[in-house]
């Protein structure tokens, strides 16, 4: 999946980036609305993260003539003026979704999935794990249809981990995912998470491994199957 980033406050746009590329999407970022329409115009993306306050040439123009050109791509705007009449008319424009600076990290990732799978013709949104499921659009856990009583942090770390099962996640990445906007989360948090989330998902038979000195892992699903016998 290929993400096209308008945002010409190049920190806001340089975070995103890193935090998008670690969740495996390839990332170009532009400063203004004329190389964003330049590069929607050559090259093929599977999601626009678009801001409104572009120099050179607005957003709200960026994106009429995106679809000027009859493209279907995935369109979510961002902007620091949550008015009700911008948000209008972008979506009346042909925005798919639109969020109000300042925003959750975790969020923006939640809808960019949405918008990519939607934007690739739909699929599943659940994801299994032995008996424990994971609803990435809702970002709500279950297991045998009974939700677990998770708090947003959790469900950041669950998420994280269930895209990376069998493989290890540092501390210091953990600290990267799960840090919003303005916010710091230092490593003894993350250590509290972990453990809050290990308990809640003790009748899942679902188990978060840790390895001294290097992170977490969550076990693959073959080891969840035969734990469970």
């Amino acid at each position: 999946m290929r993400i096209l980033i308008a945002e010409d406050d190049s920190i806001l746009a340089d975070g995103l980036s890193r935090s998008l590329r670690r969740s495996g999407y390839a990332v170009d970022v532009v400063g203004d609305g004329s190389a964003a329409d330049l590069a929607l115009a050559s090259q093929t993306f599977d999601l626009l993260i678009l801001d409104l306050g572009l120099p050179r040439l607005a957003g709200l123009e960026v994106l009429r003539r995106l679809r000027a050109r009859q493209s279907q791509l995935p369109v979510l705007i961002l902007t620091a003026a949550d008015s009700v009449e911008q948000r209008v008319q972008g979506l009346d424009l042909g925005a798919d979704d639109y969020m109000a600076k300042p925003f959750a990290l975790s969020e923006l990732q939640a809808r960019a999935r949405a918008l990519t799978r939607r934007g690739a013709g739909g699929g599943s949104t659940l994801v299994r794990h032995g008996r424990l499921v994971f609803d990435q659009t809702g970002r709500v856990a279950s297991v045998q249809d009974q939700p677990l009583d998770l708090s947003a942090r959790e469900v950041s770390l669950l998420e994280i981990l269930l895209a990376r099962t069998g493989r290890m996640v540092s501390k210091t990445q953990l600290v990267d995912h799960l840090c919003e906007w303005g916010e710091e989360v230092t490593t003894n948090a993350i250590e509290v998470y972990v453990h809050r989330l290990r308990k809640k998902l003790e009748p899942s038979g679902v188990k978060i491994v840790t390895v001294r000195g290097l992170g977490y892992c969550l076990e693959r699903e073959q080891s969840v199957a035969q734990s469970a016998r």
